[in-house]
Order: C-alpha cells, then structure tokens, then sequence
C-alpha cells in the first residue's frame, strides 16, 4: 500500500500521483498548481487544497507515514501501477487498439479489463458503435471516457 492508495476517484488519482509523485509535494501544491493538470478542475483543486489545510488529515497523513505506509512513489511504480485498482470495461470498435490490446494494457498497469459494466466499474471506455454497455455506463453513474482518455491515462503515445 502506498499513500496513493488514500485518495479517492481513480482517474485524479493516477494523474496526482504522476504529477507529485510524493505526499510532500502534493500537500503544498496550490490550487492553481492543481489545476493546471489535465482534469482536474477548480472544485478537486480546492477539495485537495482544503484537505491540506485541515489539521485533522495533516494528523491522519502523519499516523500513515509513522504506520510506514510510503509517502513517496517511484517513477517506475507509477508506471507500472497508474490503472492500480480500476476495474474498466471496453465497448465499441477502438480506434487504435485492438480489444487484446486494450486489455492486456490494462492489467500490464494494474487494472482490471470486464466485460460486463456494474456498480464496481471505474470506466468504460467507449469507442464506435458502443451499444448497451454505454447506455449501462450512464444509467449507473460510472465515468464513461474516449480511447484517446484511456491511451493518456495508461501513458500511451498520444494517438492524433
């Protein structure tokens, strides 16, 4: 377990870590700093400023680091871990990726590739044609994002 594991939503967690790469760093961060990396708007900016500043999660932050939960991720780690913990489902004709490609991408970063969407899955990527498995997505609430979302979170060469 790393101190990445702590925050919550994948998709900002994957870009926090790749961008701070230690809780150090992450806690001094403005929220113009945050908000200057892909996805993250005003109102995770400030969540993440505002937890920082409340002396309670500093405390928290403190008993992790003293439990020996690492505060720091190295480069390799976050290469090989950024999808850790996502469950992500593939719908429609892909672009760039073949269906086995996309998969075996997935779990190479630490993620995990379904083919049913449910109330446990992160992200269903969608490409052509994507059909019930979308309509599934948005009736459930979960993230839908394009390959080319999904390419830039499992840092794929951009693709256009």
């Amino acid at each position: 377990m790393h101190w990445e594991s702590v925050l919550s939503g994948n998709m900002w967690r994957v870009r926090l870590v790749k961008e701070f790469k230690s809780m150090r760093k992450l806690s001094k961060a403005s929220k113009d700093e945050l908000m200057d990396i892909h996805e993250i708007g005003p109102q995770v900016a400030e969540s993440v400023v505002d937890f920082f500043n409340a002396d309670q999660n500093l405390r928290t932050v403190e008993r992790l680091k003293s439990a020996g939960i690492p505060m720091q991720i190295k480069e390799s780690e976050t290469q090989e871990n950024r999808l850790k913990g996502c469950t992500i489902v593939f719908t429609g004709s892909l672009e760039t990726l073949s269906r086995k490609q996309a998969k075996e991408t997935t779990e190479r970063l630490g993620g995990r590739a379904t083919g049913s969407v449910s109330s446990n899955t992160d992200y269903v990527v969608v490409g052509e044609n994507p059909g019930f498995k979308s309509d599934k997505a948005k009736e459930l609430g979960v993230t839908i994002i394009s390959e080319q979302e999904f390419r830039d979170m499992a840092g794929l060469e951009s693709n256009g």
